[in-house]
């Protein structure tokens, strides 16, 4: 029977799934205590402020324990499972030499977990030591120390010299926890730490907070007036549901508000007769290179938005607040808001301006059925320049879109409906659909809003212009 040793158990710490990210949220295990794992194995799903996203396990064994249940936070680089690794391939473990003190446990020289798409696993390397003031000790001390041994006295210590102010050691705390203190206007060489090997914790710095430094030779404060225990706020539970804000809501939120108090917007509106379009969409989908892909009004609509953008340039922008810089983007990340459970996403197209009918179809249905599954990526959510929000499918006619933040324009389509409309003169019934463009009015003048709304407006009207435009 093999025994299990601590040498044998790998610990799988939590990745940053995305860039910078500080921590994600456990959502489901798909795995348990005892359930024998291998390499590449999906054990979890995670919740980052970006994206959920499946977390492969880079070892085979045993699952020996779940160091957190489903629902908890966990900052970056901690150990979140651990599997026993005997059963598998393990690297080769260093011999303890006899009859010396254990060694501390080093991780194998193979295969390190480091996942592609997920950045680097955080690693246990420990901590150089830090030097500290170097001690000069004189001739004459020494001298001095020699004589007194010679006759018979205990040498005297030698005095060290106080270290320089700028000599501190700097305080041992994770980027988050410095983060907090820097929030929270905490001086990090004031706190005392309570976690392993000296590290400061969030408890150290909350509880620098609530106890504030003594002054030196201010007189101890009076006996506070005893004061009623605040009133303890209670809530209708049987009528009322509280969910918490965080995840992708949360980043929604703060995105949401931070574009709507930076960036003046303004929004045009324009209803067009889309009544052709809706022919060519029938047609097109019988057409043998778009069989199977995803073709809708939406494919449409995307593709007229590339040929205003490409006609109008300028739009495809953003405000570079730091530089005071107007940045043109000679490529178009197309954006597709994308309302899910856990909230809204903006996964986008990379390089949309380049990609035939059939490429974009095929793009916008990989976007979408990632999206609804839940498994967009980070990376699919950033670098987006201009927006496309579909209000019609929930049979809203238009609405004033938010810009994603760091764009500059976002289109919303409303629904498509049959309305009594004059055609050549007569009145008729006709498909018509509203279009709302918002954009930052600091680098997109009316002029030029006009022009990109009206252009996208004239190619939906009459779609051949897709033919002599793009």
């Amino acid at each position: 029977m093999t025994t299990m040793t601590e040498a044998s158990v790998r610990e799988f710490r939590m990745p940053d799934v995305g860039e910078g990210l500080t921590e994600a949220e456990i959502l489901k295990w798909y795995v348990q205590p005892g359930d024998t794992v291998t390499d590449g194995q999906v054990v979890c799903e995670v919740e980052t402020a970006k994206a959920a996203v499946e977390l492969p396990i880079p070892y085979d064994g045993v699952v020996r324990e779940l160091r957190f249940a489903e629902g908890t936070t966990v900052d970056v680089g901690t150990a979140i499972i651990a599997v026993d690794v005997t059963g598998g391939a393990p690297a080769a473990e260093p011999a303890a030499a006899p009859a010396a003190a254990p060694e501390p446990e080093k991780k194998p020289e193979g295969r390190q977990p480091v996942l592609v798409g997920y950045g680097v696993a955080a690693s246990s390397t420990k901590r150089r030591p830090r030097k500290g003031p170097e001690v000069t000790v004189t001739e004459a001390a020494v001298k001095a120390a020699v004589q007194q041994e010679l006759n018979g006295h205990a040498p005297a210590p030698v005095p060290a010299p106080a270290p320089a102010a700028g000599d501190r050691p700097r305080p041992l705390a994770k980027p988050p926890v410095r983060k907090l203190a820097k929030d929270l206007g905490v001086d990090l060489a004031t706190v005392t730490p309570s976690g392993p090997d000296g590290v400061i914790t969030r408890e150290d710095v909350h509880a620098a907070v609530a106890v504030p430094e003594p002054v030196a030779g201010a007189a101890p404060p009076a006996p506070a007036a005893p004061t009623a225990a605040p009133a303890v706020v209670s809530y209708d539970t049987a009528r009322e549901t509280r969910i918490p804000i965080k995840g992708v809501r949360k980043a929604m939120a703060a995105a949401m508000v931070g574009s709507a108090f930076t960036a003046p917007h303004v929004t045009e509106f324009v209803t067009v007769d889309v009544t052709r379009t809706m022919k060519l969409v029938e047609e097109l989908k019988q057409d043998k290179d778009l069989q199977g892909l995803r073709v809708n009004p939406l494919l449409l609509i995307a593709k007229a938005l590339l040929v205003a953008i490409k006609r109008n340039p300028d739009i495809n922008a953003s405000w570079d607040e730091a530089n005071q810089e107007i940045v043109l983007k000679h490529y178009v990340n197309l954006g597709i808001a994308a309302a899910t459970p856990r909230g809204l996403i903006v996964p986008n197209i990379k390089d949309a301006h380049a990609k035939t009918l059939p490429q974009l179809a095929e793009a916008l249905g990989e976007l979408v059925g990632t999206a609804r599954d839940g498994k967009t990526s980070p990376a699919a959510m950033q670098g987006g320049t201009v927006t496309i929000t579909n209000v019609g499918v929930f049979g809203v006619d238009t609405g004033t879109p938010i810009l994603n933040q760091g764009e500059a324009a976002i289109l919303a389509v409303g629904a498509i409906k049959l309305q009594p409309w004059v055609h050549k003169g007569k009145v008729k019934p006709r498909q018509v659909m509203t279009l709302a463009l918002s954009f930052d009015h600091r680098l997109v003048d009316g002029e030029l809003g006009s022009k990109v709304l009206a252009d996208v407006a004239a190619v939906l009207e009459r779609p051949k212009r897709l033919i002599t435009w793009a």
